[in-house]
């Protein structure tokens, strides 16, 4: 039942009390009732078993339809009330995020409903989509939601085979949780959690915690762990646009301290290592398809990873990866100012100097990434570097800073060089180098269909031949001639037989029109036959297809929180991975990107970037991959100059 459309997306949290009526349901994949509850992933040692483990029960309060019973746009004190619930919730979250998260003018809705157990829920609704629920004055998000803030809760990790018990209305027991490499996160009782799958960091359920994550270690892992809100294809999703989870990968975080788990884990080493026993082969291979898949690690991988990232391509560094991101985005900044730059460039924005700049000198196989520097943004990185006088920024209109001098004689750039990649690193390169993508040859062609089989068969073909322009227009040529169809007092008109006029005219010009020019003639020819394509990959055998080869489809969309989003489709048609390109697209536009598939279809992707990113798209497509302008629909939407986006 849709709970209509609204506003904005918002963002909850906080500790919720206990549940006491809710049992623990969660069920293994294959129990069945009247047998004893135990059953066990696959390629694990582990057993989910618990000797008083009860028959399901749904735990979650949406696993069955609810009663609505008010649907009302909200006014502004409260719109006000819940900005300010939502910074308390989340403190985390910056001034602009939770503007975007609760926006001052957009419409948004609050429903109030019946659960099936009788509970008093308030929806709050953006955008056709439930971004916010409150039960018992307790604030709590969406999946839908999450999907946008995927870091906003802590983040268990569960196997795909649970998600069907979730969704049925169970609790998560412990022993199907999957334990990260870096542990679990830490969380304390009552705690509000995220729960995602294997492979993907897109929540798919909200619980709250049953027991600290102490507590869980000490228990071996067994024994109920989260008291399950809401799930991804409950009820409440399916009032939204119900949308699938969004492709995230997987943080690659970096080891806990053992100086601080010192003291909890200690106390049972053994425990700690069965944990490590849970990921098992099955995340592994689960992992390995989602790399597979995208062909590369994504770029938070990349910059964490040191043998990945190349940041550290000497095993005997001692240097931090803060160090190594600081001294890697200094050679970019200083090798952008010596051989990019030019006088004539300045004022030259800083955003500009990062993305069309710096990123380009950054060496192959590394990944900058100023969030992993010392500095942590580009303002403070410009600052440090007008303090050493190489460069001079100033703010020319409010809140756009460029950069409007640079001495070009300052030490640090005439004495800087490229370095030399070491012969290690530079075999490892260029063994794992992709090859450069060069663009198919796409051809249009022509199929017969049946109402044009007594034209075309006197020159050999029948229904479904495949032919290009080019023969078309020779068969139906030599037709006319071979017939003596051309006019004896105009050369250039063609007299209608019975056979051209079954082909090429309309029913109401069949009387009427007894001649035709030679290019009316032949363009009503093309027009009637069935268009088709020619696709040729370089190295590649031709393939051709019957009907219009879809453009790469560019588009602007407006989700929960307001925001603008350029979504691609239609790149594999192309031969282009559209991870790859979410990839150098997260690079370059400095934003987040996600692959999903696209709605409506099966096996197509799309790839979202968050805000107007239409002119690096264009960039990339027609500079880079040469593609032409013509496969290519949707660029006109680019923001205009001097304009916001």
């Amino acid at each position: 039942m849709p709970l209509g459309a609204a506003a904005k997306l918002r963002g909850p949290g906080f500790q919720p009390g206990p549940f006491p009526s809710r049992a623990q349901a969660w069920l293994p994949p294959g129990l069945r009732v009247g047998k004893p509850p135990c059953s066990r992933f696959p390629d694990s040692p582990w057993l989910l078993w618990s000797p008083s483990l009860p028959q399901a029960t749904p735990a979650d309060m949406f696993a069955k339809a609810f009663r609505v019973k008010s649907n009302t746009a909200i006014k502004g004190s409260d719109r006000r009330k819940l900005r300010a619930d939502v910074t308390a919730v989340f403190p985390t979250l910056g001034t602009d995020q939770v503007s975007e998260l609760v926006p001052g003018k957009e419409e948004l809705n609050i429903v109030k409903l019946y659960a099936h157990r009788g509970d008093a829920v308030t929806v709050y609704v953006s955008g056709g989509n439930p971004i916010l629920f409150e039960l018992e004055k307790n604030l709590y998000p969406t999946v839908y939601t999450l999907w946008s803030y995927p870091d906003l809760l802590p983040t268990f990790t569960t196997w795909p085979l649970v998600l069907e018990k979730l969704v049925g209305g169970a609790d998560l027991m412990l022993p199907g949780l999957v334990v990260p490499p870096a542990g679990l996160p830490q969380v304390q009782k009552g705690d509000l959690c995220a729960i995602a799958l294997v492979g993907n960091r897109a929540p798919v359920a909200i619980g709250v915690a049953a027991m600290s994550t102490a507590e869980m270690l000490t228990s071996g892992l067994k024994g109920r762990g989260f008291s399950v809100l809401h799930t991804y294809q409950d009820h409440l999703w399916r009032s939204g646009d119900k949308s699938s989870p969004p492709s995230i990968a997987p943080l690659a975080l970096d080891p806990p301290d053992l100086s601080e788990e010192k003291g909890s884990v200690q106390a049972d080493s053994t425990v700690q290592g069965d944990m490590r026993r849970l990921t098992l082969e099955g995340e592994e291979q689960e992992e390995g398809e989602v790399q597979q898949r995208c062909g590369e690690k994504s770029l938070s991988e990349a910059t964490e990873d040191p043998s990945v990232g190349g940041l550290n391509p000497d095993p005997t560094d001692s240097k931090t990866l803060q160090e190594q991101m600081d001294e890697l985005l200094q050679r970019c900044f200083l090798r952008a100012l010596k051989y990019r730059v030019k006088k004539a460039d300045l004022p030259l924005l800083t955003s500009t100097l990062l993305g069309s700049h710096m990123f380009s000198c950054c060496p192959e196989g590394r990944q900058l990434d100023i969030k992993k520097s010392s500095y942590k943004k580009l303002s403070k990185f410009l600052q440090h570097m007008q303090q050493e006088q190489i460069i001079q920024v100033q703010e020319l209109s409010k809140g756009v800073e460029s950069v409007v001098a640079v001495d070009w004689k300052h030490p640090r750039i005439t004495s800087f060089v490229i370095p030399e990649p070491s012969p290690t690193s530079q075999t490892i390169q260029e063994g794992s180098r992709e090859q450069p993508y060069h663009p198919p040859d796409i051809k249009s062609l022509y199929c017969v269909p049946a109402s044009m089989t007594l034209l075309f068969q006197e020159s050999g073909h029948k229904k479904g031949s495949i032919l290009e322009g080019s023969e078309v227009r020779t068969i139906v040529i030599n037709y006319a001639k071979k017939n003596d169809l051309v006019d004896a007092d105009n050369k250039n008109l063609v007299k209608l037989d019975p056979i051209l006029c079954d082909c090429i005219l309309e029913k109401g010009e069949q009387h009427t029109v007894m001649k035709l020019p030679w290019d009316s003639l032949l363009n009503r020819c093309l027009e009637k036959l069935q268009p088709a394509y020619q696709v040729t990959f370089p190295g590649q055998e031709p393939i051709v297809k019957k009907g219009k080869i879809c453009p790469i489809d560019i588009s602007l969309a407006q989700r929960a929180s307001n925001k603008k989003v350029t979504v691609v489709r239609n790149l594999e048609a192309y031969g282009l991975d559209p991870c790859s390109v979410a990839t150098i697209l997260q690079q370059r536009c400095q934003a987040s990107t996600t692959v999903t598939p696209a709605p409506g279809t099966k096996d197509i992707l799309q790839v979202q970037i968050q805000g107007n990113q239409i002119h690096h798209l264009g960039r990339l497509l027609l500079e880079e991959y040469r593609l032409p302008r013509k496969h290519i629909q949707g660029l006109e939407k680019a923001p205009k100059p001097g304009k916001k986006k």
